[in-house]
């Protein structure tokens, strides 16, 4: 269940079209669904205003297909699974006749519609290199799910920062800028200086051997000098894009269907 759902019974209810048996019975199977192998939050909408994502790492491909048939059944109409491999997607399309959308390069999946933009604004994913595109792409794709509307700058990195100039028009506009980089990950220290909206800096595990698998670029960007800036986990395309979408969300601005409030 979620808020849209449940704001509907209980205006339901209050119209008198709809029991208190009815909503009683809702409610009961609530707040999570044991399922032995993994225990479904359907509160968490509730609580959190996101609904339950699945991380499909290390998962099945039986466990992920169980896991979002069960979501499904609940009335969740976008469900995002993270970490998808090519074999869970492929068990998918032949077990299932749930929709799956599957993006093979940052490894991620949609099953069902995805929502209209309802932000405050734009949020912009930007990228050092093209090597970085895997890890930005997750963050499209995660900030799309939660109904935001995302520019995508790839390939303007310090190595060239005229590249960087070029769009700054775009940058400047979005709302919140999500900044993606290996190496020494200084694209996010720039980023920072020029924009007035939070920047959400992601490390990714680019780089050569003295980069430590992006523990040099999540050192620079919590190091940095620039004002404004976050850093979440190395690789983390997933975690920037659920921070920018509750950012470009906030409690108190604009109606937004797929948030509770």
């Amino acid at each position: 269940m979620d808020g849209k759902k449940l704001k509907k019974m209980l205006y339901d209810y209050k119209e008198g079209s709809l029991s208190l048996d009815s909503i009683m019975l809702e409610l009961k199977k609530q707040p999570f669904e044991d399922l032995g192998f993994a225990k479904l939050d359907h509160h968490r909408a509730i609580r959190k205003g996101i609904a339950e994502v699945i991380y499909g790492a290390s998962k099945t491909p039986e466990q992920i297909l169980e896991i979002a048939s069960a979501m499904s059944a609940f009335s969740k109409e976008t469900i995002l699974i993270t970490r998808m491999s090519k074999e869970a997607a492929l068990y998918w399309r032949n077990n299932t006749s749930l929709t799956l959308e599957y993006d093979e390069i940052s490894s991620t999946g949609i099953c069902g519609k995805v929502p209209n933009a309802d932000g405050l604004g734009k949020i912009a994913v930007v990228t050092g290199g093209t090597s970085d595109i895997k890890v930005a792409k997750e963050a499209v794709i995660t900030a799309k799910a939660f109904g935001n509307e995302v520019e995508e700058i790839y390939d303007v990195g310090v190595a060239g920062i005229h590249r960087l100039f070029a769009n700054l028009d775009k940058i400047m506009s979005a709302n919140v800028v999500i900044v993606i980089a290996g190496m020494e990950g200084a694209l996010a220290s720039v980023v920072g200086g020029l924009v007035d909206c939070p920047v959400i800096a992601v490390p990714t595990s680019v780089g050569y051997g003295a980069n430590f698998g992006g523990l040099s670029a999540l050192l620079s960007m919590l190091n940095s000098c620039s004002s404004g800036i976050s850093v979440v986990n190395i690789d983390n395309g997933f975690g920037a894009a659920y921070q920018a979408s509750l950012i470009n969300h906030p409690k108190h601005g604009g109606a937004n269907e797929n948030f509770v409030y």
